[in-house]
């Protein structure tokens, strides 16, 4: 049975490498690859739950490969099938086999045909991974595929401003979200002393006596998993970014923004149900965020003039509400109430273009208004204030831009942090803190306990620099490098930290760095305009450097194409439970140097094109 698990997470995969290699004007055999790969995905996958159910439905979990192991630290990518997978597999392979069959005849002769169905099939990778991970190291491979996944999509229309610069807001939320995920599995790391697996968390006994010596690091766990999950499910205060994702091709918004992709938060909160069952006030919390979710979803999808922004606010407003059941502990009817969600809003979307035809026509001679609303039971100054407020979408956007703002204030402060300075001051100090480091026994423990604070804050400093610069393109690159070798510095300050795991984690930032950079230089000297103060379009004249490039961005924001992935792992592993600071500047390093590297992608390859020979499209799509 461990074998034929395996085969359905490698199958999207090697999908995803054919669709690579056939040509792009090939449409008919690219579909029709896809369309039969994923249908008998679906396939032999209704054909194994049957058989697992035949044999009672047994609980599988194994260890498939161990990346990295030493002593107190083992990285292995483990997979489980439960019941949860079941649901979450089942719903996914059939709305995915039925998106790709729409969607060889609704992007027929589209420019991105080839490029739209890799992505797809990219997606599935992830969607796989995740719902098949056993461990959260696992699951958040395929969290992270998910995530840039999600901004290729939302930027298919990639000569257009408003998907772009949307794209990239969804992608900047997602590695928000993901700040809780890193901070959780580093808590769960102190919490039970080892890599812990989804079946490992079954054994109540196991858990709870943890928990109960070791209560707010439970509770942290608890409210750092409760942060990923609203932010991949768009709850509050983090639901705009759904329906600016609805940018994307329908399709795409189908089957990642309606049914499969936004549901992965409630999916995050089933498979750790077992850390914060037993946490009241984390449970109640969980309640209240899908209550509030619901209403003021509820109130700005009924005001929505586009179909799509009306189906995305309703989502949300039925995903609040499986918060709310699995609060309660109602996880078979969550699941129930996922699967339900996932074919309505799939349905509604792919169908919508026709909808708004027909709605168009009964407006002018068949509508009838609904005669009673549930707001003629409040008072006028109520029912004003809620639909004002609905219309204004609760100013959320606006909410979330106050969210990053203090960081654009801070970056743009850092004027001193230019390509002078760096070369003058910043590397001549990086030197010397490796000298500090070759003489640690001599340093004063006054002093040697502040030096990876202080280090991991000089690289906050940089990339924050790198996520604000508006002009000078390499140095916005070589501080998103220097802030990953500061990172290295500052955790190698730390007791029983081996040379051998920085060069573990600098490994891949090394090469994709210099791969990143001479790409920028040969594209310099082509084009005479390159610059992050508007978007620049080069990827039609370019698309071969701009390929490149997005994956330098990858192996920078440690996605997992280099030993780097590992090596963010090990790095939290070595910073200890009372070192809060070094573990805050720590995430929001890494976190902000991967919007940083997209950010520069989007910026220099994507948007309407600088030259003005190329046609230039509408804002908006």
């Amino acid at each position: 049975m461990q074998s034929i698990i395996q085969y359905f997470v490698l199958l999207p995969f090697i999908g995803f490498i054919i669709s690579l290699l056939i040509p792009r004007k090939n449409e008919k055999l690219l579909s029709n690859i896809i369309v039969y790969l994923v249908g008998l995905h679906f396939i032999s996958f209704i054909g194994f739950v049957g058989y697992w159910l035949y044999i009672g439905h047994p609980l599988i979990d194994f260890k498939n490969l161990v990346l990295f192991e030493s002593s107190g630290y083992e990285f292995f990518i483990d997979f489980y099938f439960d019941k949860v997978t079941v649901v979450y597999m089942t719903v996914g392979s059939f709305l995915t086999f039925l998106v790709t069959i729409y969607c060889s005849y609704y992007l027929h002769r589209e420019e991105g045909y080839k490029r739209f169905f890799n992505t797809i099939m990219f997606f599935y990778t992830g969607y796989n991974l995740t719902v098949f991970a056993g461990n959260l190291e696992t699951l958040f491979v395929g969290w992270e595929i998910l995530g840039i996944s999600s901004f290729l999509l939302i930027a298919f229309y990639r000569d257009r401003y408003l998907p772009v610069k949307n794209a990239f807001k969804v992608f900047s939320i997602y590695r928000l979200g993901d700040v809780g995920l890193i901070l959780a599995m580093w808590a769960c790391h102190h919490l039970f002393h080892e890599n812990i697996t989804f079946f490992q968390l079954k054994h109540d006994l196991l858990v709870n006596e943890h928990l109960e010596s070791h209560t707010l690091i439970g509770i942290f766990v608890a409210i750092m998993i409760l942060i990923t999950a609203a932010a991949k499910s768009a709850q509050l205060p983090f639901s705009s970014w759904l329906p600016r994702a609805m940018e994307g091709p329908t399709p795409s918004s189908a089957i990642f923004y309606g049914s499969l992709s936004v549901h992965l938060g409630a999916f995050l909160l089933l498979r750790t149900y077992v850390l914060w069952e037993h946490q009241t006030s984390v449970r109640i919390l969980i309640g209240l965020l899908g209550l509030t979710t619901s209403i003021v979803a509820t109130g700005i999808a009924r005001v929505q003039s586009s179909i799509k922004s009306q189906i995305a606010y309703s989502s949300i407003s039925q995903i609040g509400l499986i918060f709310i059941e699995l609060a309660c502990g109602f996880e078979i009817l969550s699941l129930i109430h996922f699967a339900g969600n996932a074919f309505l809003r799939t349905y509604q979307l792919l169908v919508s273009p026709s909808v708004v035809s027909y709605l168009i026509r009964e407006q002018f001679y068949n509508f009838v208004p609904r005669p009673k609303s549930i707001e003629d039971s409040f008072s006028k100054k109520i029912k004003y204030t809620f639909y004002m407020l609905s219309l204004k979408e609760f100013n959320l956007d606006t909410l979330m831009y106050q969210l990053w703002r203090p960081l654009k204030i801070m970056g743009k402060s850092l004027n001193f942090i230019n390509k002078k300075n760096v070369l003058y001051y910043f590397i001549p100090a990086y030197v010397i803190g490796i000298a500090l480091l070759i003489n640690e026994d001599y340093i004063p423990k006054q002093i040697h306990d502040y030096l990876p604070t202080l280090f991991s804050f000089i690289g906050f400093a940089m990339v924050l620099k790198s996520y604000t610069e508006r002009k000078n393109v390499h140095l916005a690159w070589v501080l998103i490098i220097m802030n990953h070798f500061w990172i290295a510095l500052a955790i190698s300050f730390n007791e029983h930290y081996m040379y051998t795991q920085s060069l573990l984690y600098l490994s891949g930032i090394v090469v994709m760095g210099t791969v990143g950079h001479f790409t920028i230089k040969k594209l310099k000297a082509i084009e005479t305009h390159v610059d992050l103060n508007q978007f620049n379009g080069h990827a039609y004249e370019h698309p071969k450097f701009a390929f490149v490039f997005l994956l330098s961005c990858l192996g920078l924001t440690g996605f997992p194409i280099t030993p780097t992935f590992i090596g963010e792992d090990i790095i939290f592993t070595h910073i200890h439970e009372d070192q809060v600071a070094l573990a805050f500047f720590t995430t929001s390093s890494l976190i902000i140097d991967g919007i940083a590297a997209i950010r520069i992608y989007a910026r220099v390859f994507m948007g309407p094109h600088v030259k003005t020979y190329h046609e230039s499209a509408f804002k908006s799509s």
